[in-house]
């Protein structure tokens, strides 16, 4: 392992990454029935999806350590699960066979332009200080998630949000948890975030807020979704718009993740680039070719892949232990299931602390570096969107340059993605 993953090379031991492999799993393992739940409401059957989640995410973030190897995982996102179900089977009226069909053409798209330089030269060609904007910006998406999945804040129709019931066990364990992972990563204890979400989990489970699903199960009978795409279906004319729509959210909420992940992790070059970038991006479109075949919604890298970086996971065997308890889950469902979102929440919104500090690093004496980095940042909770916020600070850090009469400050391809973001608005929408 030392020789394939290079341990000694990135500071880590087998230990410390499988530690954070654990982290990063118990963070998104949520994602095993959110997703069937979410996909079964576009007529899908909910234990066959959870059996391709899980395939799903196992093969990507597998392919992720083992080819790229990144300690980043992958499994169907959240965002294009429910654009998927409800947008376009329950919006549009569109089979959900041919709406796998249409996740798979963009895998294809993905691929293609994967392989080709394109979008390598795309995501590096990012200004340094949008890359840091995303990294912030990501810190602040993981902290809404973890204040939404704690019942802290809710969604209030005058005020958009509001606090939540602050006397509710959930609220009160998910503030303990965060408290405990502070205080322990303080000390230096090693495995806080884990010591934290497995007390909040066991805390829970003894006061009766959630309860003990179990240990072991059978998988359920994948068949009602395995292989069920309809290629021809996705073909058609007024589906064309729907794949470019798959397409160009996986495409840019990938480049968003990988590089604010990796900034937090240390793992860009001296130039701020992304070493093995091109593995990445085929991991990642074939985790969607992949995950369209065995029955769920695109597959994309996830941000609580920081919370297994933070918890020290630096190579590929992180994502190693991630797929392998991925692969565990299909016997393990139970188990997974007993972890509840506000135990998972602390660890979130620990991390978002942590990823928000790319903001210090910007340059505070030039406006027009600082104020699309700030826009930037900022969009990607409250548009709930990666890949919309990293288009919002492409389209103001090109305007701004161009207004400013420094042109020149934006390279061709900083221009083609601004440009792209606003065709993209104009005729795809949000």
């Amino acid at each position: 392992m030392e020789k394939f993953f290079g341990l000694k090379q990135q500071g880590t031991t087998v230990r410390t990454e499988v530690l954070a492999g654990v982290t990063t799993f118990l963070t998104m393992a949520y994602i095993t029935f959110v997703n069937p739940a979410i996909l079964s409401d576009a007529g899908m059957d909910f234990g066959a999806v959870f059996v391709a989640t899980c395939l799903a995410a196992a093969f990507g973030t597998l392919v992720m350590g083992l080819y790229a190897n990144y300690p980043i995982a992958l499994a169907p996102g959240m965002g294009l699960n429910a654009y998927f179900a409800y947008a376009i089977v329950l919006g549009m009226g569109v089979a959900w066979q041919a709406a796998l069909g249409a996740v798979f053409l963009s895998g294809i798209l993905f691929l293609i332009i994967s392989v080709l330089p394109v979008r390598e030269w795309i995501i590096n060609a990012i200004p340094r200080s949008l890359k840091l904007a995303i990294s912030a910006g990501i810190g602040l998406f993981l902290a809404i998630i973890a204040l939404k999945n704690a019942g802290i804040v809710v969604d209030n129709p005058a005020t958009l949000v509001s606090l939540g019931d602050m006397t509710a066990w959930p609220a009160i364990l998910a503030i303990l948890g965060f408290m405990v992972m502070v205080a322990l990563d303080w000390r230096r204890v090693p495995g806080a975030i884990v010591i934290g979400i497995l007390a909040v989990t066991v805390i829970g489970v003894l006061l009766g807020v959630s309860e003990f699903q179990g240990v072991v199960s059978l998988p359920p009978d994948p068949s009602p979704v395995f292989l069920q795409l309809d290629i021809a279906g996705a073909l058609q004319l007024g589906l064309v718009t729907i794949v470019f729509a798959f397409l160009f959210v996986d495409f840019f909420d990938t480049a968003g993740t990988l590089i604010g992940v990796s900034h937090r992790a240390g793992l860009l070059d001296a130039q701020g680039r992304l070493p093995r970038l091109r593995r990445a991006l085929l991991a990642d479109s074939g985790a969607t070719l992949f995950g369209a075949l065995v029955g769920t919604s695109t597959t994309t890298s996830y941000i609580e892949s920081a919370a297994g970086i933070k918890a020290g996971g630096r190579t590929g065997l992180t994502a190693v232990v991630v797929a392998l308890l991925f692969l565990a889950c299909l016997l393990l469902s139970p188990l997974a299931q007993t972890v509840p979102g506000y135990a998972t929440a602390p660890a979130l919104l620990f991390v978002a602390c942590l990823m928000a500090r790319g903001l210090a690093e910007l340059d505070w004496e030039d406006v027009s570096e600082y104020a699309p980095a700030v826009v930037t940042a900022v969009a990607m909770p409250l548009t709930f969107s990666i890949a919309e916020g990293l288009g919002f600070g492409f389209v103001t850090y090109a305007g701004i340059k161009i207004l400013a009469g420094r042109p020149q400050d934006c390279s061709i391809a900083v221009y083609l993605v601004a440009a792209l973001f606003i065709v993209k608005l104009a005729v795809l929408g949000a």
